[in-house]
């Protein structure tokens, strides 16, 4: 089934927004939280996988600036938005793991990106040799996280 084409209850909300939070939590405590037995619990996910609406499960690395990194999201604007200029600046990102987001977007920018790199330098050092020199970049504008909202806190 096409993802555009589900109809998206609450139950199958909620399950999204836990997986988002934590991917590898169990079966029984994610039917515990929605209210299923788990059996049910698993079918609904299923065709939400089967259904194309979970594309996929991945590992996030350094997403939290906290986790003695940095991450910095950055706005660039293209000279162009011919389809070989987006298709170029496409490649030539794909090909550095420290931009581990790139967004094609509506508005002011052509692109927003999710940087990873471990310091205020490391970033000075990336603007420098990679992102100034992306294929067709005309501006770039860059902001660092101080926390990401959607994961707790850690004190001390």
């Amino acid at each position: 089934m096409d993802a555009t084409k589900m109809n998206l209850d609450a139950i199958d909300r909620k399950l999204l927004n836990l997986l988002r939070l934590d991917a590898r939590k169990p079966n029984n405590a994610l039917a515990a939280e929605v209210g299923l037995s788990p059996s049910a619990c698993l079918r609904r996910v299923r065709l939400l996988e089967d259904g194309g609406v979970i594309r996929g499960y991945t590992v996030v690395t350094r997403a939290d600036p906290a986790d003695h990194g940095a991450t910095v999201i950055v706005q660039v604007t293209l000279e162009r938005q011919t389809e070989e200029y987006l298709s170029r600046f496409e490649a030539a990102v794909r090909r550095h793991a420290e931009i581990q987001e790139c967004w094609l977007m509506t508005g002011q920018s052509d692109y927003w990106l999710r940087v990873a790199v471990e310091s205020a330098a490391a970033y000075e050092a990336l603007h420098t040799d990679i992102l100034s020199r992306l294929p067709g970049v005309t501006r770039i504008n860059s902001s660092f996280a101080m926390r990401n909202a959607l994961m707790p806190r850690r004190r001390g």
